[in-house]
């Protein structure tokens, strides 16, 4: 565990934990010296432990106890007093446990015993099955395929919140539309090497990534005048493929795909140095794939000064003009690329700075947060850090489970569960601002977040992506796949996280009710933030899932929209979290989408998210659950009325914009809500025109026949071929012989007659009123021989018909 100590622990008298351990164990089970030893009753070791002074209790997690030996106290000598503090108190912590191991009555560390002396032993919860940092322990380096090289450098940028309000690029019309040159006339200055696509598949990683001396991907600078900017994104989170000079002051850019893949060009992070003061640059990505985009309604690219950050405490803001997003024409038969073009001025000469897409939100980040929690003797108290399994590449999964102690086992047993998610979706980092703002809030001293943690039970995985989240990758894992298309997966090495997530609710859900699921996504094609769930079909539960965002909208009113909000359950979106999770049992369950860009509500109107405005969105979370769980239902039905409200107006308007009027009052049931939604008209259109096909027939129910004639046309058409038509489907028994004979004497005689021979219906009734077992099976054939009969002009065929559909 600790490599540095190895040579001067060698020296120690102190006995080899595991061998010390073996010994006891293996004796206590007699097989050294051919003894067993018998075990005492829990009363004995109550006893014992509880009065022998050798064995005092010391605090270790919780209201959780372990027991602890005081002979440890008598060991202090035998540590080098040269150690440092740290190193001291790490290897103390190991000899604790071995020491541990090896006492004569402590068989087990997990065995619990209550405090007022009562015999009821029960057992610890499980250690986790890998090591997590501890107060004193190194961040875990993050783990790279065996293809990309890494540079040793540890990036970090500081927060900041801009002072005033960062408003939307406004277009003017005039912004120039660069020619795409290329490096067939330009010069590449930056260029990664051995880029794994689709051909490629994962296969190893290792801390730092490809083994071998970094290479310098950049150009040399000729001298100190030579004002070539220098490119860098071999960092966590970067992505740049390539940059190509195609004049003095201007760039062509592409991104790398997801690794082992071919597409998903949005996400880019990278680094320029030496910059020029007062002067204008444009950058252009060539290779974006999406056809639309935020940065055609105002959008603006993050820029980062280090120079700034150490000087002014200045960190990411919103940068650029002259922004465009246009087509870049394709030869005929290739995939359409899409430019993203805009100017940028550095502040200061021979400056570092980055460019982003959004805020970046490393997993070195996300470790730094957990130490800080870990670390925390309160925050520790209530929210346990636990590994919920390893990615392809071996970085950790965490998962936090958040509550306070249950005073009793049935106060545990009533308390709900409430699942949040987030950065399935590895370029999506605007979902763990949220999810951190979320974690400040819930694990504050504030009364309400009290008030939630004695409530609820909060299962949190900040990052269920961490791999993609190292390589920069927008969409996909290191498997080539998105992963929010696979909850329904059951290759479990192929896609462990989403597995072990799935698995874990699972669990979660047979012991406990889980309130609400809530995954974290970023939308790169509308502003505000808004919610996906699911209608549900149960009328029981009718609109209830649309409580919660509506009450969010009220809670956040200048950055979430209601309007925004879908219910809808397409197929494509039948292996994402929020479908399975909702068909798993979780009746509110929602896909969260926040902006890259910004609002257009209220006083945020036009104007970019920060990340305290995204974190402000993680606290509006956990008012909304209050709210949404308040015993006073007012609220609840308030907005369930609105709800209901809303939906009128919604459907009276579509039905206008199609040109048609509708009953709601007798109608209303015969509506989906799925039909409703504004992204879906074609369905909403069919179930307009079934809608005004019914009106029409029930109108014509209504109308009175004008003669016998239509009487009988519309008795034979509604009353006589449903009947026939059911018995044409019906399973038909092979009728007799003698059925079969006496059909044919009827055909026979029907032949014989002419047409103005007509039907004699006493032979007919003679024969059904003989054959009564088989009578079903007769009619079918009478009706056949009826219609021969129509062929002949027979004058008693209908009044003929209606007797034998009588008597039947």
């Amino acid at each position: 565990m600790f490599p540095a100590l190895e040579p001067e622990l060698k020296q120690e008298t102190l006995p080899d934990p595991y061998e010390d351990f073996m010994y006891h164990h293996l004796q206590y089970y007699g097989y050294y010296k051919a003894q067993r030893g018998s075990l005492p009753n829990s009363a004995t070791h109550q006893h014992i432990w509880k009065n022998n002074p050798r064995y005092l209790l010391n605090g270790s997690f919780g209201k959780r106890e372990d027991l602890i030996p005081d002979r440890l106290q008598k060991e202090k000598h035998l540590w080098p007093s040269c150690l440092p503090s740290t190193v001291r108190g790490q290897t103390r912590a190991v000899s604790t446990d071995s020491l541990m191991l090896s006492s004569p009555f402590v068989k087990s560390r997990q065995l619990l015993y209550d405090d007022i002396g009562k015999v009821n032993p029960h057992l610890r919860e499980p250690r986790d099955l890998f090591a997590l940092f501890s107060g004193s322990e190194l961040l875990q380096a993050p783990r790279w395929p065996i293809e990309c090289e890494v540079i040793k450098e540890r990036i970090h940028h500081i927060e900041w919140v801009p002072p005033q309000p960062e408003y939307f690029y406004q277009p003017t019309g005039n912004e120039k539309i660069p020619e795409i040159v290329g490096e067939e006339k330009g010069t590449i200055v930056y260029q990664l090497d051995s880029v794994p696509t689709e051909d490629c598949y994962f296969t190893s990683s290792r801390v730092g990534g490809k083994r071998g001396i970094i290479k310098e991907l950049s150009v040399s600078l000729q001298g100190p005048e030579d004002n070539t900017l220098l490119f860098e994104s071999r960092f966590e989170s970067g992505n740049l493929q390539k940059a190509v000079r195609v004049n003095t002051f201007e760039y062509e850019l592409t991104l790398r795909t997801d690794l082992y893949t071919n597409k998903h060009t949005q996400w880019f992070y990278f680094r320029v140095q030496n910059t020029r003061k007062d002067v204008t640059y444009r950058f252009t990505i060539v290779n974006l794939l999406k056809a639309k985009s935020l940065y055609t309604v105002g959008m603006k690219p993050l820029m980062y000064s280090q120079l700034d950050a150490s000087t002014h405490s200045i960190g990411w803001r919103r940068e650029g003009n002259e922004i465009k997003y246009f087509r870049n024409t394709a030869e005929d038969g290739q995939q359409p690329w899409y430019c993203l073009t805009w100017t940028a001025r550095f502040p200061h000469d021979r400056d570092t700075c980055f460019f982003a897409h959004f805020y970046p939100y490393t997993y070195t980040d996300l470790q730094r947060f957990l130490l800080s929690v870990a670390n925390s003797p309160v925050k520790s108290q209530f929210c346990k850090l636990r590994t919920l399994c390893r990615s392809l590449a071996g970085n950790t999964v965490y998962l936090l489970t958040i509550t306070n102690p249950a005073r009793t086992p049935q106060e545990a047993a009533v308390k709900k569960a409430v699942v949040l998610t987030a950065r399935v979706h590895p370029g999506e980092s605007n979902g763990s601002w949220i999810m951190k703002g979320f974690l400040d809030f819930i694990l504050s001293n504030s009364p309400d977040a009290q008030l939630l943690r004695d409530i609820f039970i909060f299962k949190v995985v900040p990052m269920l992506n961490p791999d993609g989240v190292i390589v920069g990758n927008y969409r996909c894992s290191l498997a080539g796949r998105d992963l929010n298309r696979h909850y329904k997966t059951i290759l479990k090495e192929s896609f462990p996280c989403i597995w072990h997530t799935r698995n874990m609710i699972k669990r979660l859900l047979e012991e406990r009710e889980v309130l609400l699921y809530c995954d974290f996504h970023g939308h790169s094609r509308k502003n505000n933030i808004f919610l996906y769930g699911c209608n549900n079909t149960s009328r029981e539960f009718w609109l209830h899932e649309r409580v919660f965002p509506l009450m969010l909208s009220k809670n956040a009113p200048d950055k979430f929209s209601f309007h925004s909000c879908n219910f809808k359950v397409q197929k494509c979106k039948e292996g994402t979290g929020r479908v399975v999770m909702w068909r798993m049992g979780i009746l509110n369950s929602y896909t969260m989408e926040s902006t890259f860009g910004g609002s257009t509500l209220g006083n945020k109107r036009d104007t970019h998210f920060t990340t305290e405005d995204l974190k402000s969105l993680g606290y509006h979370v956990c008012d909304t659950l209050l709210d949404f769980c308040d015993p006073d239902r007012t609220k609840f039905m308030q907005c369930l009325a609105e709800l209901k409200e809303l939906l009128q107006q919604e459907i009276h308007k579509k039905f206008k914009e199609l040109g048609q009027d509708i009953d709601l009052e007798r109608s209303w049931s015969d509506i989906s809500l799925s039909d409703v939604e504004s992204r879906y008209q074609t369905s909403f259109q069919s179930k307009t025109r079934e809608l005004n096909q019914k009106k029409t027939m029930y109108k014509k129910k209504k109308k009175a026949l004008k003669s016998r004639k239509q009487r009988n046309k519309q008795y034979q058409r509604h009353t006589l071929m449903p009947e026939s038509k059911l018995t044409e489907d019906a399973p038909v028994r092979t009728p007799t012989a003698a059925v079969w004979l006496e059909c044919s004497t009827v055909g026979s005689q029907l032949n014989r007659r002419g047409k103005s021979t007509s039907l004699d219906p006493t032979y007919m009734t003679t024969l059904i009123l003989t054959k009564n077992k088989d009578r079903i099976q007769v009619f079918h054939l009478i009706f056949t021989f009826f219609l021969k009969a129509l062929k002949f002009g027979a004058v008693y065929s209908v009044p003929f018909l209606v007797f034998v559909t009588q008597l039947l």
